[in-house]
């Protein structure tokens, strides 16, 4: 069974890492205390989005970011491929007429 929050606490542990900063400088940051922010990353606890937001922010990366990653991670473990982030053919020649009008440049 996949867990979501396991996930989550990968992508955290993983982020705080590649940056290197310890456990208790991100929990500082964050204003989240940091036994409960080591079972975050352990998967042992469900993060708030208000800890996930700070978190982020103490992280210096956009939780939409984070939460690419995490579905990445998840589509992985489905067997399914993971979309990239290039627009498709189909939709990129279009006018962007068409898209957004009130967007248009012309």
């Amino acid at each position: 069974m996949i867990l979501v929050r396991q996930e989550i606490g990968d992508v955290l542990r993983d982020l705080r890492l590649q940056k290197g900063r310890t456990l208790r400088q991100v929990a500082s940051r964050a204003s989240v205390a940091l036994g409960y922010l080591s079972e975050v990353e352990r998967g042992q606890k469900e993060a708030s989005s208000e800890i996930l937001a700070a978190v982020a922010e103490a992280l210096d990366v956009p939780i939409s970011s984070i939460m690419r990653e995490v579905g990445d991670r998840i589509s992985v473990l489905e067997g399914l491929p993971v979309l990239s982030d290039v627009v498709p053919d189909d939709i990129a020649g279009l006018d962007n007429d068409l898209i957004a009008p009130e967007l248009s440049l012309h």
